[in-house]
């Protein structure tokens, strides 16, 4: 049993004249639960822009270089790059004003607005990652077909055998779109898990909240 739930019991034990200073130190308990869970959420953010840059620099050899010319994504996959990541630091800055508006906040409806709108911040945030690793997927592949020349021979190669364009377009991009949907669906499932459970606990400290507030 934790503190929030032996405070909880030790409430309902109380005679109703000690029931003011009981909420107080509920509602302190949840003030500090929620600062914390901000807290978690704004060193996640910040360690995972850290991991995939420190994967994305130590990944950018010769031949990253060669075949992004290859695929003619020289110019315009670097354009991108700067403007998610222009993006991104704009949700750590969201984090960060939200993870510091919380611990200034010393009323249970302010807190539980608070809650709510960093609730909505990570939501929004989670989808445009997964929506930026959907998009990233379909225009690499998409420079792929057009530019990568073992595309080309096996196009070649297919209508030799008798194929037709159409049915080889077709095939190739499902198995495009397959891979996008199950690398986006694995990169879900890992947000679930990592944010899922501090959005859990911080939906909980809200219906607390509205507990006490009511």
């Amino acid at each position: 049993m934790d503190e929030l739930e032996i405070l909880k019991r030790d409430w309902k034990n109380k005679e109703h004249s000690f029931k003011r200073i009981s909420e107080k130190e509920i509602y302190a308990m949840l003030h500090k639960r929620s600062s914390s869970i901000v807290k978690w959420i704004l060193v996640i953010s910040i360690a995972e822009v850290l991991f995939w840059t420190t994967i994305s620099i130590l990944t950018a050899d010769d031949d990253y270089f060669k075949t992004l010319k290859t695929y003619h994504l020289n110019t315009i996959l670097p354009i991108i790059s700067a403007v998610n990541y222009v993006v991104l630091i704009g949700f750590i800055y969201l984090f960060y004003k939200n993870y510091k508006t919380i611990n200034a906040i010393d009323t249970v409806k302010q807190l539980m607005i608070s809650i709510l709108k960093t609730r909505k911040t990570v939501q929004y945030y989670v989808w445009y990652n997964l929506a930026m690793v959907f998009f990233s997927f379909i225009l690499v592949f998409s420079f792929q077909f057009m530019y990568d020349p073992k595309i080309n021979e096996l196009l070649d190669s297919f209508s030799q055998n008798g194929g037709n364009s159409n049915t080889f377009y077709f095939f190739i991009f499902v198995i495009y779109f397959v891979v996008a949907i199950v690398f986006v669906g694995l990169i879900w499932l890992f947000y679930r898990l990592l944010y899922g459970i501090l959005l859990k606990r911080l939906y909980n400290n809200y219906k607390e909240l509205k507990k006490i507030d009511l």
